[in-house]
C-alpha cells in the first residue's frame, strides 16, 4: 500500500466519522395534507344516511349530554349507604343484623357418631377374625 493509498483510506475514514459526529437535522414540523378528508365513521354501512340522521333525531335533547355528565361525575360512597362510626361495636340484638359468632370445634354429634364407628369397626374385625379362623381349621 502506498502513502497515497494510506492517506485516501484515512481521508475516506475521518469524513466518515466526522458525517457519524454531526448532529441530527431537527424533524420537519407537521404540514396537513391538503387533500386530507374527515373520517366518517358510517361509511360503508349500510344503513341508510337518513335512517341514522332520524335515530339522532329521536335522541331527547340534553340526554347524551346528562349520560357524558354522569360518566364524569365523582364517585364515593353511594347516599343509600349510610356512614358507620368506628367506635360502635356490633352487638348481638342490637339491632344492627350483626350475631355472635359460633365458637370454633367440631359440629355436635361427631362425638356419637365417632363412637357408633368404634363399635362397628370391632365387630368387624371379630367378624373377620372368626372367618379366618374358620379358613385355618380346614
Amino acid at each position: 500500500m502506498t502513502d497515497k493509498d494510506k492517506i485516501a483510506a484515512l481521508e475516506a475514514r475521518v469524513a466518515e466519522l466526522e458525517a457519524k459526529a454531526k448532529p441530527p437535522e431537527e424533524p420537519k414540523p407537521f404540514v396537513p395534507d391538503p387533500n386530507w378528508q374527515r373520517y366518517d365513521p358510517t361509511a360503508g354501512m349500510s344503513m341508510p344516511r337518513s335512517a341514522l340522521e332520524a335515530m339522532i333525531a329521536a335522541e331527547p335533547r340534553g340526554f347524551m349530554r346528562g349520560v357524558v355528565q354522569d360518566n364524569r361525575a365523582p364517585t364515593g360512597r353511594p347516599g343509600m349507604i349510610p356512614e358507620q362510626p368506628s367506635n360502635v361495636r356490633n352487638v348481638a340484638g342490637s339491632g344492627t343484623g350483626w350475631g355472635h359468632s359460633a365458637p370454633l370445634g367440631p359440629p355436635p354429634g361427631v362425638a356419637q357418631a365417632d363412637r357408633l364407628m368404634d363399635e362397628q369397626d370391632r365387630r368387624d374385625r371379630a367378624e373377620l377374625a372368626q372367618k379366618l379362623g374358620a379358613l385355618g381349621k380346614r
